[in-house]
C-alpha cells in the first residue's frame, strides 16, 4: 500500500514540476497582455484629454473668430445706413435746389417787372412837384406810392438776394455730403473685404472643430455644456428681471409677428439629440436679414454664448422675454430701450452653425414656452 502510494505521489509531483513552466508561461502571457491593454487605455485617455483640450481651445477661438465677424458686420450695417442717409440727403438737396432755383427766376422776374414799371414811370422830383403847385394831398399820395413801388423793389431784391444764398449753401452742403458718400463707399468696401476675411479664419476654425465632435457621445456632451450655459444666462436674466422696470409683457391674445421671414427647421419641444430637446424654434433665414424685436422692452443681455452665438435677450416685463440667438452681429447693447419692430440683430451663423439661421426663444418666468403661442403662423 505504502509503495502504491508513493508512486501515485511521485507522479503527482512529477506532473506539478512538468505544469509549472506552462502555467508560468500563461500567467506571463496574461500580465503582458493586460500592459498591452493597459498602456491602449492609458493612450486613449490621454488622447481625449488632449482632444477635449483642442475642442475647449477651438472653441475659444471660434468665440473669437464670431466676435470678430460681429464687429465687422456691425460696421457695415453702420456703413449702410449711414449711405442710405446720406443718399437721402442728398435727394431732399436736389429737390429743395430745383425748387429754390424756380423760386430764383420767378424773384428775378418780378424784380424785372417793378425796375420797368418804375422806369416807365419816369423820375419825379419832389421840388418839381412842389413848384408846379399840386396839391398837398396829391403829393402826399405820391410820395406813399413811391415810397411802398421802393419798398416792394428792395423786398424782393432781399428775397433774392436770401435765396442765391441758400441756393449757394446747398451746392457747398452737396459736395460735403457727395465728399461723405464716396468715403462711406471707400469704407464699406474696406469693412466688406475684413468681413470676408473674418468669415474665412471662422470657416477654417469650424472645420478643426467638427473633426473633434466626430462621435455621437462627443456631439451629446456639447448640446449638455450648451445647454447648461444657456441655463445659467437665463438665471442671470431673471435675477437682472427683477430689477427692471415694469412693462407689458406678453400676451398670446394679441399675435405679434415673428423676429425674422424664414421656414422653421426645428420646431419647438422636437428632439436635438438623445434626450435633449429643443427649447426654442431654429428659423432658416438668409444671412444679414433683419432680426426686430417681436415687442417692446429693454436689453439685457448681448454677448457671446456657447453653442449659440452672438445672443440677445430682451425682457418684455412681468416675467416675459424674448431671445435671439446665432446671429451674424447685435444692433442693441445692454441697457437699450427696443420698440416694437425695431432691428436689434442680424441673420448669421454664428455658434458653430454652417448655415444661416436664427435660434429664437420666449420664457416665462424662465421656463420655455412655445413661441407659436404669441407669434402669427
Amino acid at each position: 500500500m505504502n509503495i502504491l502510494f508513493f508512486s501515485k505521489a511521485s507522479i503527482f509531483a512529477g506532473f506539478i514540476m512538468l505544469s509549472t513552466p506552462l502555467l508560468a508561461s500563461g500567467l506571463q502571457q496574461r500580465q503582458s497582455d493586460l500592459k498591452v491593454l493597459q498602456s491602449q487605455i492609458s493612450k486613449q485617455a490621454s488622447d481625449l484629454k488632449n482632444t477635449t483640450k483642442q475642442r475647449e481651445k477651438l472653441i475659444s477661438l471660434l468665440k473669437k473668430d464670431e466676435k470678430a465677424i460681429a464687429s465687422a458686420a456691425r460696421k457695415v450695417n453702420e456703413t449702410q445706413n449711414s449711405l442710405a442717409k446720406t443718399d437721402k440727403n442728398l435727394v431732399e438737396l436736389d429737390k429743395r435746389q430745383n425748387k429754390l432755383a424756380t423760386l430764383k427766376k420767378t424773384q428775378q422776374q418780378t424784380l424785372a417787372n417793378q425796375l420797368a414799371s418804375a422806369y416807365l414811370a419816369g423820375n419825379h422830383d419832389y421840388s418839381k412837384m412842389l413848384l408846379n403847385q399840386q396839391s398837398p394831398a396829391s403829393i402826399e399820395r405820391l410820395l406813399a406810392y413811391y415810397q411802398y413801388l421802393n419798398n416792394a423793389r428792395m423786398a424782393s431784391i432781399n428775397e433774392l438776394k436770401q435765396t442765391i444764398e441758400e441756393l449757394n449753401d446747398i451746392q457747398i452742403e452737396q459736395i460735403a455730403q457727395k465728399t461723405q458718400l464716396n468715403k462711406l463707399i471707400l469704407n464699406q468696401q474696406q469693412q466688406a473685404k475684413q468681413l470676408n476675411l473674418e468669415q474665412s479664419q471662422r470657416q477654417k476654425t469650424l472645420t478643426q472643430l467638427q473633426r473633434t465632435l466626430n462621435t455621437s457621445g462627443a456631439r451629446l456632451e456639447q448640446l449638455q455644456i450648451e445647454e447648461a450655459s444657456l441655463k445659467h444666462v437665463v438665471e442671470q436674466v431673471i435675477l437682472a428681471m427683477r430689477s427692471s422696470p415694469k412693462m407689458e409683457g406678453l400676451s398670446s391674445s394679441r399675435k405679434l409677428k415673428w423676429p425674422t421671414k424664414g421656414s422653421i427647421k426645428s420646431g419647438f419641444g422636437s428632439r436635438r439629440s438623445g434626450q435633449v430637446k429643443w427649447k426654442g424654434v431654429t428659423l432658416s433665414a438668409p444671412e444679414g436679414q433683419t432680426i426686430a424685436a417681436i415687442a417692446a422692452g429693454k436689453v439685457i443681455y448681448a454677448d457671446w454664448l456657447r453653442g449659440f452665438g452672438m445672443v440677445l435677450v430682451v425682457d418684455h416685463g412681468k416675467g416675459y422675454m424674448s431671445l435671439y440667438g446665432h446671429a451674424q452681429t447685435l444692433l442693441k447693447n445692454p441697457g437699450d430701450s427696443v420698440n416694437k419692430g425695431e432691428p436689434i440683430a442680424l441673420v448669421g451663423r454664428s455658434g458653430g452653425q454652417t448655415e444661416p439661421s436664427l435660434y429664437f426663444e420666449v420664457r416665462h418666468k424662465g421656463q420655455a414656452v412655445d413661441p407659436a403661442r404669441y407669434c402669427k403662423r
